[in-house]
């Protein structure tokens, strides 16, 4: 079991889109109301676009033209990340979604791996994210995957604010590494 991970072209936008809006319906089907709400999606797909244009998304392709999986190395986010915990120490992890047809192949688990060996090679000693508050079953994930709650902030503007970090030598599923097709670049 050994994917290749690579990074996200524009071409990749409609199957980027298609991830998100499944995770969405199996969200909603598990009855958590996350990334629904009016207008969000479009706001969700132009970030996600210029994460795609500076290099800054991954994904896991399929043998067909689907993807299995999708990580965004992401900047630190102010609204939450603040000078005391030096948010230039740690790579950061957004928009972790993965196909339901790799249910069980630990795929989310071992994107968070290969987040920690692109920190690694940084030289940086955390992988960091943040995840919406209220979405209790993601953050026992990101536990059992071992992550640490640093804490939880709640600005009004914001859904996610629950905070965690995980050191970047850890790696839960070595068994079964992503082979990274391209060098990751170093966004700003």
């Amino acid at each position: 079991m050994s994917e290749l991970i690579r990074q996200a072209t524009p071409a990749d936008s409609d199957s980027l889109m298609k991830l998100r809006i499944d995770a969405e319906e199996w969200l909603a089907s598990a009855g958590i109301d996350q990334w629904r709400s009016p207008g969000f999606r479009d706001r969700a797909l132009a970030k996600w676009q210029v994460d795609v244009a500076e290099g800054r998304t991954w994904v896991v392709p399929a043998t067909n033209s689907e993807l299995l999986g999708t990580i965004t190395l992401a900047r630190p986010d102010s609204d939450f990340w603040t000078r005391a915990d030096s948010p230039e120490s740690a790579v950061y992890v957004a928009k972790l979604i993965t196909a339901r047809s790799a249910a069980g192949q630990r795929l989310g688990g071992r994107l968070l791996d290969w987040a920690g060996s692109v920190a690694r090679a940084r030289q940086l000693p955390w992988v960091r994210l943040d995840v919406w508050r209220d979405n209790l079953k993601l953050q026992s994930y990101y536990l059992n995957e071992g992550f640490e709650h640093v804490r939880t902030e709640a600005p009004s503007h914001r859904l996610s604010g629950w905070m965690a970090q995980r050191p970047s030598s850890l790696a839960m599923h070595a068994d079964a590494p992503l082979c990274t097709v391209d060098t990751p670049r170093l966004a700003g």
